[in-house]
C-alpha cells in the first residue's frame, strides 16, 4: 500500500545544529491507518549504516535447497527416516528469506536516527535517513521506520494489503529550496535506486492513497 503525503517543513530543513528535519503530517482521508504525526530526525544515516539495508534488498534470493537423494531401501531407509525424525541431517532445510524479509531484519538492526511521534505511545524509530539534491531543485529525502505506521489499524478497503514480510514504512519526499514539498509512504513497495545508491519507493505502483499534511 502506498500513502501519498504533502509535506511542510517546520522552520525549513535544518542542516546544522538542532533537529536535522521536523515534519508535521496528518491524513486527509477518513479511515486511513495513520493519524496526526510529527517526524523528528536528529541526524542523517551514514553510508556505512545504509549499506546493509541496500545490500539486503538488492541481493538475489538464493534458490531452494535441493531435495535429499532418496534413502536406500530396506533397513537403511528406516534408519535414515529415524534420524530425520529426530531432527538430524535428514531434517528439511529452512526456506530462504525473501528480499523484503531480509530488508526488514536489516532495518531492525540499524541504529536509530530519529522518531515518528503521534502513532503510538513511544513513537516509531527512524532507521534510515538519506538526502541528496533533487533534479528539480531542493532536496530528495528517504526515511525508513522500523515498523509500519498505523499498523494497529487495518488499511482502507480500497488499497492493497501490505506485504506480509514488510514490518516497516518507507517515506520518500521531494522538497523545494524553501523546504516545502510532497512525499509518499509505503509499507513494502520499495526498490533500490542504483544511480542514487539509496532505497526508494517503487514509482510503478498504481493508485496511491492520498494524504494531506499541515503544520
Amino acid at each position: 500500500m502506498v500513502l501519498g503525503l504533502a509535506v511542510i517543513i517546520a522552520g525549513g530543513v535544518a542542516y546544522g545544529e538542532g533537529p536535522a528535519l521536523t515534519l508535521h503530517v496528518r491524513s486527509a482521508v477518513t479511515g486511513t491507518p495513520t493519524g496526526p504525526m510529527t517526524i523528528e530526525l536528529f541526524r542523517w544515516s551514514t553510508d556505512a549504516e545504509r549499506a546493509p539495508l541496500i545490500a539486503a534488498l538488492s541481493a538475489p534470493t538464493p534458490p531452494p535447497a535441493a531435495s535429499a537423494a532418496p534413502a536406500a531401501a530396506g533397513r537403511g531407509a528406516g534408519r535414515a527416516a529415524g534420524r530425520g525424525g529426530r531432527g538430524g541431517r535428514g531434517a528439511a532445510a529452512a526456506p530462504p528469506l525473501s528480499p523484503t524479509a531480509r530488508l526488514d531484519a536489516a532495518i531492525k538492526a540499524a541504529p536509530t536516527c530519529g522518531y515518528v511521534w503521534g502513532v503510538g505511545v513511544t513513537g516509531y524509530s527512524i532507521k534510515y535517513a538519506w538526502r541528496a539534491p533533487s533534479a528539480i531543485g531542493g532536496d530528495r529525502i528517504v526515511l525508513v521506520t522500523a515498523r509500519r505506521l498505523g499498523a494497529q489499524s487495518p488499511p482502507p478497503a480500497s488499497t492493497a494489503a501490505p506485504d506480509a514480510d514488510a514490518d516497516f514504512t518507507i517515506i520518500e519526499m521531494q522538497l523545494d529550496q524553501k523546504g516545502v514539498g510532497e512525499a509518499k509512504a509505503s509499507y513494502g513497495d520499495v526498490i533500490v535506486d542504483a544511480a542514487a545508491k539509496t532505497l526508494a519507493l517503487d514509482g510503478q505502483v498504481p493508485s496511491p492513497l492520498l494524504l494531506k499534511v499541515t503544520r
